[in-house]
């Protein structure tokens, strides 16, 4: 079903001061969240690892880093690595959880490939994040939050549907999407 672009529905305080909205295509359908065409042991894989992820956010936050967590499945629903934002910290403007997770992920399995791997991240990927899982030839992303400001794969420059794009995993937006923009909403009410 496509979206219709113009018509958004609020979801709730996002990062900063703007609020997280989403295509009311998702509203309408209850925004699905695609888990219904996964077997119900990739389901739980998933519902698991983005408890692993919230776990990362709000570690994250406690560190006084925006609070994303991310988490990289092997085919099999193993976790493979885990990683919250460290941008702060490591003085690295793309020390984001989902290159880090990837990157610890590619380094275990000892290929800068990870075909059959999933994604799984609080928060809808920014450009760059979205790129790579697309250069680490993920099979799928699973986010949470969605974002419509930052997101590089439902909203914002939509890096997955570029022609120039080579690999596309499947996606699957709106896992746990409360609790995910929850942690975001409470960190940042707090430095308000």
């Amino acid at each position: 079903m496509a979206c219709d672009s113009g018509r958004w529905a609020v979801l709730g305080v996002g990062l900063g001061d703007r609020l997280l909205m989403a295509p009311k295509c998702h509203e309408a359908r209850g925004r699905s969240t695609g888990l219904d065409r996964m077997t119900g042991t990739r389901q739980e894989a998933v519902m698991d690892s983005m408890e692993i992820a919230l776990e990362e956010a709000r570690a994250a936050a406690d560190r006084g880093e925006v609070p994303v967590g991310a988490v990289v499945l092997d085919a099999a629903g193993r976790v493979l690595a885990r990683a919250g934002n460290r941008t702060e910290a490591d003085c690295d403007a793309g020390a984001h959880a989902e290159l880090l997770a990837l990157r610890a992920a590619a380094r275990l399995v000892r290929s800068p490939r990870l075909p059959g791997c999933s994604l799984v991240v609080t928060l809808e990927p920014c450009p760059m994040c979205a790129q790579a899982a697309s250069f680490f030839r993920v099979s799928r992303i699973v986010f949470g939050a969605y974002d419509p400001k930052g997101g590089g794969v439902e909203h914002g420059a939509r890096v997955l549907d570029a022609t120039s794009c080579h690999h596309r995993p499947e996606v699957v937006g709106g896992v746990r999407e409360a609790e995910c923009r929850e942690v975001l909403r409470a960190f940042f009410a707090a430095r308000r």
